[in-house]
């Protein structure tokens, strides 16, 4: 790997200066582009394209090339956009040449200072001349990601403010950039952001790496404008719409749409890995799993069958899991879930971020950072057996036990594909307040080399059924543990509660 060349000038300290004094002044909103634009369905804005003759770096030999975004449709305001090289910055100017449009009309409407949107990456995975984009800064403190050969899917963001609270959540914008250009043989390059927003500005240093899975180290430091009641650090966004575990909304054909399947975090001071199987909520759900010493959190997507879904155009199988890797500054927390309903797979329902115990306060700083790895879901360096697939419904008829629930939950790793057939693999399973365990088993399913744990769980009228599980032999545990809460208001009941 060859890592960027160290520039003299221009750092992140020059970042920071302009974040503190931005965090002394007054806030004041990002201008908006104009309204013709706002208005752009996003299919129509997708018709916006960059010439790729045009990119940045194209004529350098360097092996990353940048392309730019258009403003318009959810992309609201232009961002600033500077190149530093030789430790020097130059601002990268607006040219409206350098797109192409579906009509003259849209063309000749376009204002000559406009501004850009964001940023694509593009690299040459393959080692040839052919460059995939692989990395997009674009949307308040967006990031999308992914490794080679996957599509762009799940999303993390510079920061989370009051993400799924009442009093409304807050969506901070990186509003101006720095590229640094890479040498020739740089496999890694470095991006500076400055962030703003009603409560809190930043400065932010990301050093990208791509590969199999790109790799993102991120520096930042933050200003208190005003006290914030919950922060949320290295968030991921992402899609959940229906799985294996949930209803098939009436019409859709495809077995299962989702961007991620599940939230997996590891403790370090329990030694526990934790998965928790996604759900689409009929109203927002949030829940906290308290964390001694967090090595990491994620959202994945580890179906990576295309029978699972059978979209030829969107591709679920390939899209990426996205993990977090804790660093200095993080102390005691929750790792903090927010599901939210939706009707549609265009919507991103789901939110995960680390939310410090620490309060924060205004005219205080906070210094952190982390890595955040975009590919598949074995990014997570997990050695212990897995929870693939999770299946639940009413209880059979046969069960005669009204208002409970089946849950049937295979488990994979290579040490259970390993063991005798009669091994004495236990099943281990509690319940919530209010839940009842009526029954739980395992056995082994030879058609898919896994072990599967089926529970029979009943809670008490309006509460939530909460869940843990894993599997053990001789008291060791041998997987991660299950957790799932199903809310009261589901429509899986043969009765009405």
């Amino acid at each position: 790997m060859t890592l960027p060349r160290l520039v003299y000038g221009f750092d992140f300290n020059d970042v920071e200066q302009k974040a503190e004094a931005l965090a002394g002044a007054e806030f004041e909103a990002p201008q908006e582009v104009p309204d013709f634009l706002r208005e752009l369905s996003p299919s129509q804005h997708r018709s916006i394209q960059f010439d790729p003759n045009a990119a940045l770096w194209r004529e350098s030999g360097a092996k990353f090339r940048v392309t730019m975004m258009a403003p318009g449709s959810f992309y609201a305001h232009p961002v600033r956009l500077n190149e530093v090289k030789e430790g020097n910055e130059h601002p990268i100017p607006f040219r409206r040449e350098a797109f192409t449009y579906p009509d003259k009309d849209l063309m000749n409407r376009i204002p000559a200072d406009l501004g850009y949107a964001g940023f694509k990456v593009t690299y040459p995975f393959s080692g040839s001349d052919v460059r995939e984009q692989f990395l997009v800064f674009g949307g308040a403190s967006y990031f999308r990601g992914m490794g080679e050969n996957q599509r762009l899917g799940i999303s993390a963001r510079g920061i989370a403010i009051n993400t799924g609270l009442a009093s409304g959540e807050q969506f901070p914008s990186f509003t101006e950039f720095w590229l640094q250009q890479p040498a020739t043989g740089d496999d890694s390059m470095v991006v500076f952001a400055l962030l703003d927003g009603a409560s809190i500005t930043g400065a932010y240093r990301f050093v990208i790496q791509p590969g199999s899975s790109t790799r993102v180290d991120v520096t930042a430091k933050l200003f208190f404008r005003e006290d914030i009641e919950q922060l949320g650090l290295a968030p991921l966004t992402s899609m959940f719409f229906y799985g294996e575990n949930s209803l098939k909304p009436l019409g859709q054909w495809r077995p299962e749409v989702h961007d991620s399947d599940g939230l997996l975090v590891h403790d370090v001071e329990t030694g526990e890995w934790l998965w928790r199987p996604l759900l689409n909520p009929k109203k927002l759900r949030m829940s906290y799993h308290q964390v001694g010493d967090l090595e990491g959190f994620g959202l994945m997507q580890r179906d990576q069958q295309f029978e699972s879904y059978e979209d030829v155009g969107y591709r679920y199988d390939v899209r990426p899991s996205a993990w977090v890797e804790s660093g200095d500054g993080w102390g005691t927390g929750n790792v903090v879930l927010v599901e939210l309903p939706t009707e549609e797979e265009s919507n991103d329902n789901i939110v995960a971020f680390w939310k410090p115990d620490s309060t924060f306060r205004a005219g205080e700083t906070l210094d952190f950072n982390y890595r955040v790895s975009f590919g598949g879901p074995d990014i997570s360096g997990q050695k212990t057996g897995r929870a693939i697939p999770t299946f639940f419904g009413s209880s059979e008829p046969s069960d005669d036990n009204p208002n409970a629930y089946r849950f049937v939950v295979d488990f994979e790793s290579e040490e259970l594909s390993g063991l005798s057939r009669d091994a004495p693999v236990v099943s281990n399973v509690s319940g919530g307040e209010g839940v009842e365990i009526l029954e739980h088993f395992v056995q082994f399913v030879e058609a898919k080399d896994m072990w599967r744990l089926s529970i029979l769980a009943r809670p008490e009228p309006g509460k939530v059924l909460s869940l843990r599980a894993f599997l053990s032999l001789d008291g060791a545990p041998m997987t991660e543990t299950w957790i799932y809460e199903l809310g009261s208001d589901n429509n899986l009941m043969r009765q009405s509660e």
